[in-house]
Formats: structure tokens, C-alpha cells, sequence
């Protein structure tokens, strides 16, 4: 078991990504390959992470691609206890995997603010699976209600050398329960992090409703967000207002459902449990300048 740093931020507050020697809990990477593993080969079609989640029912997701961060994370005063195993991400037998967010504790787990009240599931390719510039892309069917907070997003390869948000982060879908028809794509870097982040919003129908694709376009001069195909946001290094454009190295990939925190806030009687994320695939072609490992 290494020990990995707590990665996201909050929009409300100044940072969701953070050492681990600042938190109350530390987050720690279970089932983590070597940090010079490779996910897969360049195919002829450019398909460098592939995962379409076709597991039996109850099966966990496969570690040679994905490895657990466990914890939980102050930065965000999300409530939930990361766990590692099937208990919280699973697949369903159909061709999905499903990230459950529970109202439980079954292990005593003590978050920040005393015995946690939820678990849920963060999954990391960080050592495992990085890549810079392609078309980064996943189908997926959010959860719903007050305090939910589901992400697929991006960190910098670096960020134990340079920290956050030297590394940069590339959000590429995030849906706060109280807004259940707009879902948001952001990054951020040094000058523009947490409320400053750059980015973009998109409203359509009530996500939780159906499975819809999320997606990225990365290239070392732009980055694009489409939802079911239809750009909606782009933005370029002139976008920086002359701080560093960071988006030119490697990123792994993160899929997690918080619950609870400053920016969805926490979870009320509305609220039903258990709520879940379900992933149809996650794919990752190549771009122009694509670089994997």
C-alpha cells in the first residue's frame, strides 16, 4: 500500500487537491500497479484505455487498469469513507460499472468530523495509466438528489512534485445534485484553481434520467467539452491571462461519487439512499502529440 495525496478541490473554497500531510485522514492507494505500468498498446484505431466493464454481476473493477483511493477528505468537507473492493464499485452484470454511495459505516470509519455517515468509491489510473492530448470520453448515468457529487476528471501526473495546481486538473463532467440539468467542465491551474477555475457549463434534461457521454477533446492548444457529442465549452492557454498553461504533460484518470461538501453541500431528509454512479465505458483515443505510459 502507498500512501497517495487527497487530488480535488472545491469550487467554494480555495482547494479540493492537497498533501496528505494535511489532512485528517489520509487518503491511501490500494491495488496500485507500478507507476511505469502501461495500461495498453496503440491500436490501429488509436485506442490507448479502453474499459467497457463486462464483469459478471458482483465482480470488482480490474485492477490492472484502476486501483481504490481510500479515505476521506476535509479539503472538501465531503462526509463519505472511500472504501476499496466491490462493497462500493461493482460491476452489475450488464455492462456496467456502479459506484454506490451508501448511508452507512459498517467499518467505524472516523471522517473529519467524527464517525462517517456514508460510503461511497474513488477510483484512480494514477501509475497505472497517464496520458497528454487525446479524446478523453465516458458514458455515464449520474446519481440524483441533494449532496450527491459525482466526477470524471484528470490529474496532472506531477502532482507529487509540483503540488496543486502546478500539476493542473481537467474536470471533465461534475454534476451537483441541486443542479440535476447542467453538468460542468473545468480546469485549473496556477492563477485560475478552485472558484477561478476556467471552464463552462451545459443544461439539457435531468441527467440522472438516462446514460449520456461525457467527453473531452485535448490538444496542446485547446481543450473542448461535449456532452453527447455537442461542444459547449473551449478553452485555450490565452484563456490563462498570462499565468502558466499546464495542460502539456501527462494526466491520469479519476472516477468518484462524494457525497456532502462545500460546493453540493450535504445531503437533507430529500435525500434518498443508496444513489449511484453507473459507467458504461471509459475510452481514451489518441490526438495530435498524444503521449502515453
Amino acid at each position: 500500500m502507498t500512501v497517495t495525496p487527497t487530488l480535488r478541490r472545491s469550487r467554494r473554497i480555495h482547494t479540493r487537491a492537497c498533501l496528505a500531510a494535511l489532512l485528517t485522514a489520509t487518503l491511501a492507494t490500494v491495488g496500485a500497479g507500478p507507476a511505469t505500468a502501461s495500461s495498453a498498446a496503440v491500436t490501429p484505431h488509436g485506442t490507448t484505455f479502453s474499459d467497457d466493464f463486462d464483469g459478471p454481476a458482483g465482480a470488482g473493477v480490474d485492477l490492472g487498469k484502476w486501483h481504490f483511493e481510500t479515505g476521506d477528505n476535509v479539503n472538501n468537507y465531503e462526509r463519505e469513507w472511500y472504501t476499496s473492493g466491490a462493497d462500493n464499485a461493482a460491476m452489475d452484470g450488464q455492462g456496467n460499472l456502479v459506484i454506490t454511495a451508501k448511508k452507512e459505516n459498517p467499518g467505524n470509519y472516523q471522517c473529519w468530523y467524527g464517525p462517517c455517515e456514508y460510503t461511497s468509491a474513488r477510483l484512480s489510473t494514477a501509475g497505472q495509466f497517464t496520458q497528454a492530448y487525446g479524446h478523453f470520453e465516458a458514458r455515464m448515468k449520474i446519481p440524483r438528489g441533494q449532496g450527491m457529487w459525482p466526477a470524471f476528471w484528470l490529474l496532472g501526473d506531477n502532482i507529487g512534485d509540483v503540488g496543486w495546481p502546478q500539476c493542473g486538473e481537467l474536470d471533465i463532467m461534475e454534476n451537483v445534485g441541486f443542479e440535476p440539468n447542467t453538468v460542468h467542465g473545468t480546469i485549473h491551474g496556477p492563477g485560475y484553481s478552485g472558484s477561478n477555475g476556467l471552464g463552462g457549463a451545459y443544461s439539457g434534461p435531468v441527467f440522472a434520467d438516462d446514460f449520456h457521454t461525457y467527453a473531452v477533446d485535448w490538444s496542446p492548444d485547446s481543450i473542448s467539452w461535449s456532452v453527447d457529442g455537442n461542444v459547449y465549452e473551449t478553452r485555450t492557454p490565452a484563456d490563462a491571462g498570462g499565468n502558466q498553461w499546464v495542460f502539456d504533460h501527462p494526466f491520469y484518470i479519476i472516477l468518484n461519487l462524494a457525497v456532502g461538501g462545500d460546493w453540493p453541500g450535504d445531503p437533507d431528509d430529500s435525500t434518498q439512499f443508496p444513489q449511484q454512479l453507473v459507467v458504461d465505458y471509459v475510452h481514451v483515443t489518441t490526438g495530435d502529440g498524444a503521449a502515453h505510459r
